[in-house]
């Protein structure tokens, strides 16, 4: 294959040497089934390289002389050859297409899995359509490519095979024969060149573009709520546009230089023709060697075309493996600690226990974090020296204005980022020295932006835990106050909701959110502007039940709705990532201004 230009993008990253390595990887993944492939692929190969041996044999031994048993025989072994070429070829085939798509498969579950494990940060600045182009566009060149695998082989044994032959029957006329191979290794390197480049700009605007794509789907609402319309319709015709010129950019180069590879091969064919044919005049070779020569020119020009057709595919399909090999080159900033440590057991007891022995005790100590940005100097820390100690059962509710820090502090608690300073403790364990699996799942979060996935209603509830019987599932139900309006659905629990939960109200789907977190039995309840689409007695109703079930069970609340912020025993201020007051939701509506202004709330009259 012509060796790979060199894409090396701002960052310093290698498309072309890490997707040729990934590519390999992948091929190594499978290498029992594609080395039975490329067995599959040389006795197709070493079947029809016998055809010019038996053709010359057929013709010096029996044609020529006459003896036309000879010329039955010689058919024969011909016709063998060929159905034992048949049979090879279409296992060949076969073998290629299933590794393939198996190879496909192994990328796509390593790419998969590898995003689930980067950091919240790393999604903030990669847009799900970037992604989703990754795991399928890019995965669908790789298999382009994976598929040729052993057919390249093959072609390439059979290229060697057919020229050996050709050496054989005449030195001299097999270098006029195989003279334009070395032309068309000239061009292919010249074309790896310049077809390199434009593959993988045509990759990242086909990503731009589902972007895009992803984004007007997933926001028709918005946009037909807001008409804008018109105004995606032509961003998709902007992004289509610079994907247009992309395409004809690398259009165009495989229109100058695949023809012209395609083609070089036959001209072995004309250079026979003329010095062979000139030679059998002269009774230099017989003419069952110029039959035989002939033929293994022609099994040159097909092999050498699909050596092309290889080099071709190959410029899109390392640029694409390049862009998953990124992905994987992407080292995740939150990770699992090299000697962790596990929470201490939960209190096995019938009765409601003391605080003493609940857990799910939550510490921030002197903790600073800031945003990662550009520059030193963009990163303003979003908590500074912030301080709070969470007792075992209690409810506390975090009330701020917008960028004061109250979405940060949970998310710093799940370690969807790690603090610049200071420590976070769940029952005296720092949450960096537990496993990030052990850490989530001692969390129950239910989030504003509900996201539900097309299933049952069921299957959405116990989507934590699988293994959940129907009765545990309707009682996570009542506990949300969700069981009633699902029994009135016409299929219940079987309901499907459609894409993100769409078929159902916004309150539907809180509180079938607030269902899957009490599940799951979490240590720590995080309810994050959960039940801003609950009214206020359905919001007490939930709360009172969820205790009554779970015991005292520590809960963190982040609201701006005063009905949610009361449930709490304490309410905590946040100024500027800093605790500006705390005291019960009545303390501070009757003795802080700012508070008071930040839920819309009159002062209490005395």
């Amino acid at each position: 294959m012509a060796c790979a230009a060199t894409v090396v993008d701002k960052a310093g990253f290698d498309h072309v040497r890490n997707g040729r390595q990934l590519i390999w990887q992948a091929c190594a993944s499978q290498w029992r089934g594609l080395g039975l492939g490329i067995a599959a692929g040389l006795a197709w190969t070493f079947a029809l390289t016998a055809i010019p041996w038996v053709l010359r044999g057929a013709i010096d031994q029996g044609v020529g002389t006459g003896q036309a048993g000879r010329v039955w025989v010689w058919s024969g072994v011909v016709l063998s050859a060929g159905v034992v070429a048949g049979l090879c070829g279409g296992l060949r085939r076969h073998l290629a297409f299933r590794e393939s798509l198996r190879m496909e498969q192994f990328l796509r579950d390593r790419l998969i899995a590898h995003v689930h494990t980067l950091d919240s940060a790393y999604h903030d600045r990669t847009s799900p359509g970037e992604l989703m182009s990754r795991v399928h566009e890019d995965l669908r060149q790789v298999w382009n490519l994976a598929v040729l695998v052993p057919l390249f082989v093959s072609n390439v044994v059979g290229l060697i095979a057919a020229a050996s032959i050709m050496v054989v029957i005449d030195p001299v006329l097999a270098v006029f024969a195989l003279s334009p191979l070395v032309l068309l290794q000239f061009i292919g390197r010249r074309f790896a060149r310049r077809a390199r480049p434009v593959a993988l700009e045509v990759q990242r605007r086909a990503a731009d573009l589902s972007a895009v794509v992803e984004e007007s789907l997933s926001g028709v609402r918005v946009v037909k709520g807001l008409g804008l319309e018109s105004r995606q319709e032509s961003l998709l015709a902007g992004r289509a546009g610079t994907l247009h010129d992309a395409v004809m950019a690398s259009t165009r180069v495989d229109a100058r230089y695949g023809p012209v590879m395609t083609q070089i091969p036959s001209l072995g064919i004309l250079a026979v023709l003329a010095v062979g044919g000139t030679q059998v005049i002269n009774g230099s070779i017989s003419v069952g060697s110029m039959v035989a020569f002939t033929v293994a020119v022609g099994m040159i020009v097909w092999p050498g075309q699909m050596i092309a057709t290889t080099i071709t595919q190959a410029q899109p399909a390392i640029a694409s493996a390049g862009r998953v090999a990124e992905v994987l080159a992407t080292d995740p900033a939150v990770v699992d600690p090299v000697d962790p440590v596990a929470l201490p057991p939960r209190p096995a007891v019938t009765t409601v226990p003391g605080p003493e022995l609940l857990p799910g005790r939550v510490s921030f100590v002197g903790v600073t974090f800031s945003y990662p940005g550009e520059r030193a100097a963009d990163r303003a820390p979003v908590l500074d020296g912030f301080e709070l100690h969470i007792e075992p059962g209690e409810t506390v509710a975090l009330v701020g204005g917008t960028a004061s820090g109250k979405s940060t502090v949970v998310r710093l608690l799940a370690r969807f980022h790690d603090t610049t300073a200071g420590r976070i403790e769940i029952d005296g364990v720092d949450v960096r020295q537990l496993r990030l699996r052990e850490l989530r799942g001692s969390l129950g979060f239910v989030f504003e932006d509900t996201f539900l996935f097309n299933g049952t209603i069921a299957e959405n509830i116990a989507f934590a835990r699988v293994d959940a019987s129907p009765e545990q599932i309707e009682r996570s139900a009542r506990l949300a106050g969700a069981h009633d309006f699902i029994v009135d659905l016409p299929e219940g629990y079987d309901t499907v909701v459609g894409e993100r939960g769409q078929l159902l109200s916004g309150g539907q789907r809180q509180r079938l959110a607030i269902a899957r977190a009490v599940l799951v039995d979490p240590r720590i309840l995080v309810l994050d502007d959960a039940t801003s689409a609950v009214d206020a007695a359905k919001e007490r109703e939930i709360r009172e039940a969820v205790v009554e079930l779970l015991g005292r069970r520590t809960t963190i609340i982040i609201g701006h709705r005063p009905a949610t912020v009361a449930l709490a025993d304490r309410v905590v201020f946040l100024v500027d990532g800093r605790i500006a007051d705390e005291g019960s939701h009545l303390e501070l509506v009757g003795r802080n201004a700012r508070y008071r202004k930040t839920l819309d709330l009159e002062p209490v009259p005395s």
